[in-house]
């Protein structure tokens, strides 16, 4: 068993049509977002994360070995430097998962 501690990040985007109005800077920063996002699932850090259909928020359920280095790895998402979205940091837990 590993001592790994889960964390979540919210992310609400800025205004009601985030989505359907980005500036071009704003989905440069939504698209390394994702690519970010993309390369810590690979590493096996990411558990979860997606985002409501109706834009409302998103959410990243993940992995890290500490408070601090979880804060790292939310100060450094591409979303959160930009300033593109309001974004929370929260320690968690998943308690029911498929298959775990």
């Amino acid at each position: 068993m590993d001592n790994l501690q889960e964390f979540v990040y919210l992310f609400k985007p800025k205004r009601d049509n985030f989505f359907e109005s980005m500036t071009p800077e704003e989905m440069a920063a939504m698209g390394q977002h994702v690519e970010y996002s993309n390369r810590l699932f690979s590493e096996g850090k990411i558990v979860l994360g997606g985002a409501c259909t109706n834009g409302a928020f998103g959410i990243i359920v993940f992995r890290a070995e500490s408070p601090e280095a979880a804060q790292e790895i939310f100060d450094n998402d591409p979303a959160v430097v930009a300033g593109v979205v309001d974004a929370e940091l929260h320690p968690y837990r998943v308690a029911l998962l498929q298959g775990r």
